[in-house]
């Protein structure tokens, strides 16, 4: 287990507690501390650095796909699924904190999601299904991140050689080995400078898809506005739910007690002002993109949005502009990556590394260089075998985003504080967790029916 008092975070991590005093038991905890919990979640980070990493876990090139969700819901229906994700997941992501901070000031400082669903839910739960779906999406989110990245490389090579022999997974190839540099970052904490740069870079590519689609949509150039559902009645309503899917995934944060657990102690209220710095950004690239995106596009947008901006090989804006929206994106899709390599890099280190080593001795940085390099490894040949993952994606946003994020936190909620059964927040995160997992259930069958009807385009290392 990762957990430890408030009070041995500073001893282990921090070193100092708040008046620069070295903690007396500092060597008895760091004892107590598995490696993963000493050398990837770190407790040395303020605030502002808690919004970074929040920023990036959730303001990432996934919102490019938020006017295709449109394009399945329509107007109205976009905006009432669009607000009530952005509402229910800060609501969500503020319960989780308060459970944490509950549980630390008790002196059981929770540092992993499966910690707390060990304490709260019962072992089993977080061994067999809490763990387990974790690891399943954060590291779907770095395949998908790897493919996602491949793309726009392609799309850079493309307007640049559009007689180019070069094939899809050659891209991935090139993304992946900056992927494995940046997985070499020895902790989360470590992250923060490249987080906030990709705070910039999401508000930066998030102004060019808007500015790019605005354009298009005022010049002869974009398709005719047609904000009509296509398909039959039994294709609305699947698309329905895989808007909803895709929205949820766009929202999804499947790291929340990894990020509270780089924060420095005292954590009380540090979680709160993070998430307003990150929502900030959310209502500002969310809605400007979904907004501008399927107004300039309607049912014509793509999966994902850039991808309107060439049609048939043709660019609809300068070329410059293009190229530069994907370097933005690409980059900041290194750093989405990396943030979602961390569950995994902490259960290699736990594995792999001696907590009573140095950090960076031998005997801890050989094992960290081969294990973390062997992760990015398997996730860019996944990624590139696989360019349809992201049918794959949906199911698992369907199957890990939604309970993770939607339905776990109120449960943990009501079984830790145990509001009274006559109290609004009790039947507020009961209909919460109903209503959600209703919706977990229908969008995983739409996404698997999805897949299903993709399966004959499918093809391993196809060029798409």
């Amino acid at each position: 287990m990762g957990t430890l008092g408030p009070s041995s975070v500073v001893g282990v991590q921090g070193g100092e507690d708040a008046g620069g005093l070295v903690h007396p038991l500092q060597d008895q905890h760091q004892k107590e501390l598995d490696a993963g919990a000493l050398f990837v979640l770190k407790s040395k980070g303020s605030w502002i650095h808690c919004g970074y990493h929040l920023t990036t876990s959730i303001v990432a090139p996934a919102l490019l796909s938020l006017p295709y969700a449109f394009a399945l819901l329509g107007w109205v229906g976009g905006i009432i699924c669009l607000v009530t994700g952005a509402v229910v997941t800060f609501y969500s992501y503020n319960l989780i904190s308060l459970v944490l901070e509950h549980h630390a000031q008790m002196g059981n400082r929770h540092l992993r999601f499966r910690d707390m669903a060990h304490d709260i839910l019962g072992p089993r739960w977080g061994k067999f299904y809490v763990g387990p779906i974790q690891f399943m999406v954060c590291y779907g989110a770095v395949v998908a991140c790897t493919l996602l990245g491949g793309e726009c490389l392609k799309t850079i090579y493309l307007l640049s050689k559009p007689d180019g022999s070069m094939k899809l997974y050659e891209f991935v190839i090139i993304f992946g080995c900056l992927m494995l540099v940046l997985a070499q970052m020895p902790s989360f904490h470590s992250l923060r400078h490249i987080n906030m740069v990709s705070l910039v870079l999401s508000l930066l590519y998030s102004a060019c898809a808007t500015g790019g689609s605005i354009y298009i949509g005022l010049s002869s150039k974009g398709p005719e506005k047609d904000y009509s559902l296509v398909g039959d009645t039994t294709n609305r309503i699947f698309g329905v739910f895989n808007a909803m899917a895709i929205i949820a995934t766009t929202y999804g944060n499947g790291i929340i007690p990894e990020i509270q657990a780089t924060l420095a102690p005292p954590v009380t209220g540090k979680m709160f002002k993070g998430l307003c710095v990150c929502y900030t950004v959310v209502a500002v690239t969310f809605f400007s993109v979904a907004i501008s995106g399927y107004w300039a596009f309607g049912n014509q947008a793509e999966g994902l949005l850039l991808s309107n901006f060439v049609v048939d090989g043709k660019a609809l804006l300068p070329k410059w502009f293009i190229l530069m929206t994907n370097m933005f994106t690409i980059l900041q899709l290194s750093a989405v990556g990396v943030v979602y390599l961390q569950p995994t890099n902490e259960v290699l280190e736990k594995t792999f590394a001696d907590p009573t080593s140095g950090e960076f001795s031998p005997r801890n940085v050989l094992p960290r260089l081969i294990s973390r390099s062997l992760s990015v490894v398997a996730a860019t040949i996944i990624a590139a075998m696989l360019p349809f993952f992201g049918d794959i994606n949906s199911l698992i946003g369907a199957f890990g985003f939604l309970p993770l994020d939607f339905v776990l936190p109120v449960v943990f909620y009501n079984l830790t504080f145990k509001p009274s059964r006559r109290s609004p927040i009790f039947w507020l995160n009961i209909t919460i967790a109903v209503v959600f997992s209703t919706v977990a259930v229908i969008a995983a069958v739409a996404a698997v029916r999805q897949i299903v009807l993709d399966a004959d385009t499918y093809q391993l290392f196809a060029n798409v």
